[in-house]
């Protein structure tokens, strides 16, 4: 009987010691998050109208792309300020200029933008001669999987956490050249993935259901300026210019209203859905 009540205090000695040690552990490897911090919310987006001066882009039978970006993208800008004024829109080129794609980039990181959105026009293979047989429709773009080490350095430029408050209390041992912290910047990784292709589905859903446009999709495409963008970001291709009937809805008044209006409905949407999050 004693040896058994000897054992028995053995065993409970070891499992309160084991316990303990691991409380230690987990307590050391898992702090506790700051509650006050604030959560992820669309404070910022950053408009990119593509191409621009010694670059035109694809090619109409009377417009480029560079042109048609950008008078789509100013438009944008102004319905976003008169539709959510507490919104900060911070332009890529608000005029014909060439702006590098990492510049393009580094705009978006250095403002710590929620969101990134680039303007351009799609072209198809056919040329601008007959339309018989063109393809037509709006398409949106979000970065290649395979450029996920890009993504990641952008990430380290730009992280969310630096957006949180007391982020320096809360993260107080994060460092970045520490081979662990790969397991944070990915997790931020896959979460603006997925936010960028909520974001790219919602603006399918409204071009088709309020502009009926044919929808191509959310693709994936090994595209630099969303790859070096450290936040939920979409190229939108707004429709093919070297579709005679597409380019005449990309320069009309009618068809950018209703692009522009579409973008803004689908702002709100994946606002209403990130923000309450």
């Amino acid at each position: 009987m004693r040896k058994y009540l000897l054992r028995l205090t053995t065993i409970t000695g070891i499992a309160i010691l084991f316990f303990t040690t691991y409380t230690a552990i987990v307590s050391f490897t898992l702090p506790q998050q700051d509650t006050t911090a604030e959560p992820f919310k669309v404070r910022t987006i950053v408009i990119d109208a593509g191409h621009g001066g010694k670059d035109p882009g694809a090619h109409g039978s009377y417009s480029v792309e560079k042109t048609v970006a950008l008078n789509i993208a100013l438009k944008l800008r102004d319905a976003i300020h008169e539709s959510y004024p507490q919104i900060k829109v911070i332009m890529t080129r608000s005029d014909n200029t060439f702006i590098p794609l990492n510049h393009r980039s580094e705009i978006a990181n250095d403002n710590n933008a929620n969101l990134f959105i680039s303007i351009h026009c799609n072209s198809s293979p056919e040329g601008t001669a007959s339309i018989a047989h063109k393809q037509k429709g709006a398409m949106v773009l979000v970065y290649g999987f395979h450029r996920k080490g890009e993504q990641m350095e952008a990430l380290r430029e730009n992280s969310a956490i630096y957006q949180e408050k007391n982020y320096k209390e809360t993260y107080e041992s994060y460092d970045e050249t520490d081979p662990t912290n790969l397991i944070v910047l990915n997790a931020y990784m896959q979460k603006y993935r997925k936010q960028s292709i909520l974001f790219g589905e919602l603006l399918m859903d409204q071009f088709k259901a309020t502009d009926d446009r044919v929808t191509l999709g959310v693709k994936e495409q090994g595209v630099l300026v969303l790859a070096h963008s450290g936040m939920p970001n979409v190229l939108i291709e707004t429709g093919f210019i070297n579709n005679p009937e597409e380019e005449d809805y990309l320069n009309s008044a009618s068809g950018q209203a209703e692009i522009v209006s579409s973008i803004v409905k689908a702002i709100g949407e994946y606002k209403n859905e990130v923000d309450s999050k």
